[in-house]
């Protein structure tokens, strides 16, 4: 999910359960829930994100409703964790600022955050790659610090995230087999094997975000300003969120990552292999509704090929 508002959003189905919202619903609800903001403008915010429909309120918020029942549940654990892990964080994060509830034909929660500004990076043509991969290494060990007591473990409701990769064979294998003849499955394939058995993670679980892509991450002027979506948030093994090494950094900015979080080759073995499950079941399930996961995917897939031992 992006917070970047450039235009209207196109209506595409991407789950079969998913519900579409439009401004003169949204509107209702605004007015009726919090007078105090109904006079302010209301617009589409394009989001590449799957979860949630974004708008944009006035210049200083946003709405975030979720698409499908499934989101419901990621709406609720950001408005219980978001503030208290706010001031432990080195950027911007979208503390909740108001719960919305069902109602003018919409069936769930939904909720309004502050407005963050940035652009999401490009992998591509990243200003000062470095620079992007320190940040994102402080603010992974910044979350890492902070007491994990209480915090949502893993599991269904956060896709996995944090749980042994282990957990996600089946999965993996179900898109490698629907991509068959799309890419080299074989070498994908042997990637897997090699990242899936990498030993297991020793220490204590930690807090993660779960979901570190460019699309919930917010540059300004070359430098990290702000982490979204913290739906997949959870207390587990840390590896998950150096997937973030394939889908944002080219090679040498990679290295810079590792260094910055002092990743050992068991952890990096299992964030290699968590950006490339990601990266196959993203790229079989989206191939028809999202063309940018999908782009990003096959990029990430890509750098995980490419010299798999970087």
């Amino acid at each position: 999910m992006s917070f970047h508002d450039d235009g209207a959003m196109p209506r595409i189905r991407m789950h079969d359960d998913e519900v579409f919202t439009d401004a003169g619903q949204v509107r209702r609800l605004i007015g009726a829930q919090f007078p105090q903001w109904s006079a302010l403008p209301i617009r589409p915010v394009r989001s590449h994100g799957t979860d949630n429909t974004i708008w944009r309120l006035g210049d200083a918020k946003a709405i975030r409703m979720p698409r499908r029942p499934g989101a419901v549940v990621l709406i609720e654990k950001e408005r219980r964790w978001l503030s208290f892990l706010a001031s432990h964080l080195p950027v911007s994060i979208p503390e909740p600022l108001a719960k919305g509830t069902a109602g003018e034909g919409y069936p769930w929660p939904w909720s309004v955050c502050p407005w963050l500004e940035g652009d999401n990076p490009d992998p591509e043509c990243l200003e000062d790659a470095d620079a992007l991969a320190r940040d994102l290494a402080q603010f992974i060990v910044a979350l890492r610090a902070i007491d994990p007591r209480g915090g949502p473990l893993p599991g269904r409701r956060n896709f996995g995230r944090g749980m042994p990769l282990a957990l996600r064979d089946e999965s993996t294998r179900e898109a490698l087999a629907a991509l068959d003849g799309g890419i080299d499955v074989a070498a994908a394939a042997a990637a897997w094997d090699a990242d899936l058995h990498a030993p297991a993670w020793p220490g204590p679980p930690v807090w993660i975000h779960g979901d570190l892509n460019p699309g919930n991450l917010l540059v300004r002027q070359a430098r990290l300003s702000g982490v979204i979506d913290f739906g997949s948030l959870a207390v587990g093994d840390p590896a998950c969120d150096l997937l973030a090494a394939w889908y944002v950094f080219p090679r040498d900015a990679r290295e810079v990552f590792r260094e910055a979080l002092g990743a050992d080759d068991a952890s990096w073995a299992r964030g290699r292999g968590w950006a490339l499950s990601m990266a196959l079941i993203a790229l079989s399930y989206y191939k028809d509704t999202n063309p940018v996961i999908v782009a990003a995917a096959k990029r990430t897939i890509a750098e995980v090929l490419v010299g798999q031992g970087a």
